[in-house]
């Protein structure tokens, strides 16, 4: 009991640091999110009479990537609110990730002035694997909603 009274104020200290932490970094992941955002537009216009097609490609990347940020930005705020970190978020972040890496090897492919057979078959087996990666993960996503969702009264 005594033990418990003497560790208690280090403990309230602590999960208040943990909340200022979480709150600093979510505020990160929000900057970092406009930032990218700008930037992306800003090379966008930049590029634009440059490639078309690369520009595109490139806005496309970077606002996923801001996507992802925001998605972790959203993932703070629930557990600030809930103090409960869920999957999910995790699993729509690594969803768009690997989408995000099929769209950027898909462009270098395609702006590749020597594409060998060799490069072609990396090319090929990256895109297979990032696929089979975003399956498993929608599937774990519609597992995970399962496991959530209230039952269905008769």
């Amino acid at each position: 009991m005594i033990e418990d009274q003497k560790r208690s104020p280090w403990i309230g200290v602590m999960e208040t640091l943990d909340g200022w932490g979480y709150i600093t970094a979510g505020f990160s992941f929000l900057v970092l999110g406009m930032i990218v955002f700008a930037h992306a537009w800003y090379m966008f216009i930049a590029t634009f009479t440059v490639g078309v097609l690369s520009s595109v490609l490139a806005l496309i990347h970077d606002l996923l990537l801001v996507v992802i940020l925001l998605e972790l930005f959203r993932t703070i705020i629930n557990f600030l609110k809930t103090h409960v970190i869920t999957l999910e978020p995790f699993l729509y972040i690594c969803i768009i990730a690997s989408t995000r890496r099929i769209l950027t090897t898909g462009a270098a492919t395609a702006y590749t002035k020597d594409l060998t057979q060799e490069v072609f078959h990396q090319y090929l087996l990256d895109i297979g694997v990032n696929v089979l990666v975003i399956v498993a993960l929608v599937f774990a996503v519609y597992m995970a909603s399962k496991r959530t969702a209230p039952p269905l009264s008769p």
